[in-house]
């Protein structure tokens, strides 16, 4: 089993990069295989709306990463998507990432079908909501399923570290990662 996480944030290793090795330290902890791609320095662009991606399972643009991070995310079992808080909602290039995967899943129904989805916010202040709204709406209309925790998932902070004092967004960051862990075992047991 994979899981595939797609950091959104234009600050590598920031604190949207924490939020995301928080929950796949405990999927590696149950055996589960991770990958995270970082979009820091990458230039995805929009979706051209062209719908010629219909029967090619991906992209026709291949002037950019998007062809390469839309196989991987067919390919995993699991997708963790998580990004910072750009005014009250999603970095732009998750919106490209999103935007993108939609049309082509659109044209090709199913490819995300069942797979496993999650969404990681780390808000300095407000928005968050609205952020994780439009991850998991891409999860819902793409058939996934998404596990929840015992809160929202998202984090605080602004300066890169911060959110290693939010204590309680972390747990939440362990426990969301335990969560996939035990649905992604439930589903490969079928």
């Amino acid at each position: 089993m994979k899981v595939l996480a797609i950091n959104g944030s234009s600050r590598k290793d920031g604190n949207t990069a924490i939020a995301i090795n928080a929950v796949l330290e405990e999927l590696k902890k149950n055996g589960i295989e991770t990958e995270m791609i970082q979009l820091a320095g990458k230039v995805i662009n929009p979706c051209k709306a062209c719908f010629t991606c219909g029967g090619k399972k991906n992209c026709s643009f291949q002037n950019d990463e998007f062809v390469e991070i839309y196989q991987k995310m067919k390919e995993a079992d699991g997708i963790l998507l998580g990004s910072p808080v750009y005014t009250a909602d999603i970095s732009s290039n998750m919106k490209a990432i999103l935007d993108r995967a939609a049309v082509v899943g659109d044209m090709n129904p199913g490819l995300l079908k069942h797979k496993v989805g999650a969404a990681v916010i780390v808000a300095r202040r407000g928005g968050a909501l609205n952020a994780f709204d439009t991850l998991n709406h891409f999860f819902l209309v793409q058939e996934m399923i998404v596990p929840g925790s015992n809160y929202w998932n998202m984090l605080y902070g602004k300066i890169p570290g911060d959110v290693l004092k939010d204590e309680e967004g972390l747990a939440n960051m362990k426990n969301l990662g335990e969560n996939i862990a035990y649905v992604l075992k439930k589903i490969k047991k079928q």
